[in-house]
């Protein structure tokens, strides 16, 4: 079976025809290596294990088989077309692991250059600390305190990770620990940058940091001093159109002193790589994220891959002690980043009593039975459809959302975005019938019969889109909810924005689409009073204990989740792995990392291949 006839998509068969250009005589199983290493990137991975594939048919429905791993490793090894660590060729052969020679590049100075900024520790006046810690950190009566201790550990490092679920006080702690880094000697004259990976969670940083400073126990100097605005990775970075280079490199390092990525867990390698390559090497890097929730849609699971080494030895406990007045228990850090990782682990949002606190902590836990028992409770904030139709489902979204077509007909954008936070539909998938496409498609003809609209009649009171598309000249981001609303000059779409709405002719927006139900994944970060969580009918490799834990977790106050048994338990049960080697260079020996559902090579990823 010759390799032209296997079923590549345009992705692989371009790296494989400019492979061949190289060497006319590479063998198929180096270019079957190489399609499967860009096929593997496509899913999230990172490099292809080889011992994974060895010996089998990488595509099922062809009689192309694979070499035994010793065989295979030896014909790589022998290829011009591969090489080893620290030389030059498209595809590197690390251990028993094939990379794309960009993302093994990627992966070991992003390691290096971490393992660098970890152990160089800024100078810091520790009586100045201790009391500011002590008096921004007052509020809270946690035994130990992990908001303070993370806080501790931000100013004391040049290198914090800071991991927490919903309503563990991320915001908080990185507000205040951002103060006592001004109250330093010489903090005034630190230049602090906010990002985020996309422009919706940039925003809602930027206004969390802005509602956070009125309560600060400090005088007007410090608050003027803090960040107000945040800027989206790639805008700070300066990327450059279709191209996989950006304008800031060690070359040309950002103007900065300390750096806050806010949902660093939705960071890519590539990107996380590109950041960390062009913030100086005296400057602070603060990661802030959930490391249980879905991880970025290209490859790498950079912020999980970073908290699998948290944990801190006698003299960091001893340090913290004396420096904070938390007692901190002893468990040796597990990487050789040290104690630079901190899992804040109290939800602020959740009470103890929270069903849906407990059903997270379950589906974390990997523990099938415990969740499906929990939802079989009927606790107050839990709502469990274990027999789920697509009518029935459609029945419920219609009743759900009729609050907030009532309010849109009124026209005021203030009561039309309360309502529409109010509930919102969230899936697993986009297409089908469970799916993003199928669900607004059928809830809006349902729409348009109610009011009597035309069926070709795109825009009416109380479409909800979702914007596709940066438009910096716009303002508006991909990820951003517009809610179309009768204004003075017609029918109108409105954004939230700083100073109240913003509104736009529909025939302006980027690309978009509908919102009424959106998938997970675009809700990372947001909230919402009540959430129903609609799952595939059939087995789907996107049901993963992330993508079930991040989906719950949107909701504040109650989450219905329309599923059968068996989808509840796949997804519970699903810890699929990511394969990449950033923790074994981090001196971590990783088990199984946190996944995100198989995509379709991005843009992004897709240039970075060459």
């Amino acid at each position: 079976m010759s390799l032209v006839d296997l079923p590549l998509g345009p992705l692989e068969r371009a790296l494989v025809d400019s492979l061949c250009r190289l060497d006319a005589t590479a063998p198929d199983s180096v270019l079957a290596a190489a399609a499967l290493c860009c096929e593997a990137l496509g899913r999230g991975d990172v490099c292809l294990p080889l011992a994974r594939l060895a010996g089998q048919r990488p595509w099922a429905e062809f009689a192309f088989v694979l070499p035994a791993l010793a065989e295979w490793r030896q014909q790589l090894a022998a290829s011009p077309l591969v090489a080893g660590p620290g030389q030059f060729a498209p595809l590197i052969l690390d251990g028993s692991h094939l990379y794309l020679a960009r993302y093994q590049a990627y992966e070991s100075q992003l390691a290096s250059q971490l393992l660098a900024r970890a152990g160089d520790l800024p100078q810091v006046d520790e009586s100045v600390l201790t009391e500011s810690l002590a008096r921004l950190f007052a509020f809270n009566q946690q035994q130990p305190d992990w908001q303070r201790l993370a806080a501790a550990q931000a100013v004391r490092r040049r290198l914090a990770v800071i991991s927490g679920g919903p309503g563990t006080g991320k915001t908080t702690t990185v507000v205040r620990l951002l103060a006592a880094l001004l109250e330093q000697p010489g903090g005034a004259q630190l230049a602090i940058g906010l990002a985020a990976p996309t422009g919706k969670a940039a925003a809602r940083m930027a206004e969390a940091i802005r509602n956070a400073k009125a309560d600060l126990p400090v005088g007007e100097t410090i608050k003027a001093a803090l960040p107000e605005e945040a800027r989206t990775l790639h805008r700070l970075l300066g990327s450059r159109g279709d191209t996989p280079r950006v304008r800031h490199d060690a070359a040309r390092p950002l103007a900065l002193d300390v750096l806050v990525v806010d949902e660093a867990s939705m960071v890519d390698l590539a990107l996380m790589a590109k950041l960390v390559d062009a913030l100086p090497p005296h400057a602070r890097l603060i990661l802030l994220g959930d490391k249980d929730q879905l991880a970025a849609v290209e490859a790498g699971a950079v912020f999980a891959e970073l908290c699998e080494g948290r944990g801190f030895d006698a003299q960091a406990v001893a340090e913290l002690q004396r420096l904070t007045g938390q007692t901190v228990p002893v468990e040796p850090p597990r990487s050789r980043l040290g104690d630079a990782v901190v899992l804040l682990t109290h939800s602020h949002r959740f009470a103890g009593d929270s069903g849906i606190g407990e059903l997270a902590r379950r589906i974390n836990g990997g523990d099938a039975p415990g969740t499906l028992n929990l939802l079989r409770e009927q606790r107050a904030d839990l709502h469990w459809q274990a027999q789920p139709t697509p009518a029935a489902l459609l029945d419920r979204l219609d009743q759900g959302y009729r609050p907030y077509l009532q309010a849109a007909r009124a026209g005021d954008p203030a009561e039309a975005f309360a309502a529409f936070n109010a509930f919102r539909a969230l899936t697993a998938q986009r297409e089908g019938p469970w799916g993003v496409s199928g669900l607004n498609e059928a809830l809006e003809a349902r729409i348009k019969r109610r009011y009597s609209l035309a069926e070709r009649e795109r825009w009416y009171p109380g479409r909800a889109v979702m914007v596709r598309q940066n438009d910096y000249a716009l303002g508006l981001f991909n990820g951003d909810i517009g809610l179309c609303l009768h204004g003075e000059h017609g029918l109108r779409v409105y954004f939230e924005g700083e100073d109240g709405y913003r509104a736009f002719a529909p025939a302006r927006l980027p690309s978009h689409d509908s919102a009424f139900a959106m998938t997970v994944h675009k809700s990372q970060g947001s909230e919402f009073s009540e959430v129903l969580l609609a799952l595939p009918e059939l087995p789907s490799p996107l049901l993963t204990r992330a993508l079930f834990y991040t989906g719950i977790t949107r909701a504040k106050h109650k989450v219905e989740i329309w599923g059968l048994p068996a989808r509840l338990s796949e997804a519970v049960n699903t810890r699929a792995e990511r394969a990449a080697g950033l923790a074994e260079r981090l001196g971590i020996t990783p088990s199984v990392l946190v996944s995100a559902p198989p995509a379709v090579a991005s843009a992004s990823n897709q240039l970075d291949l060459f």
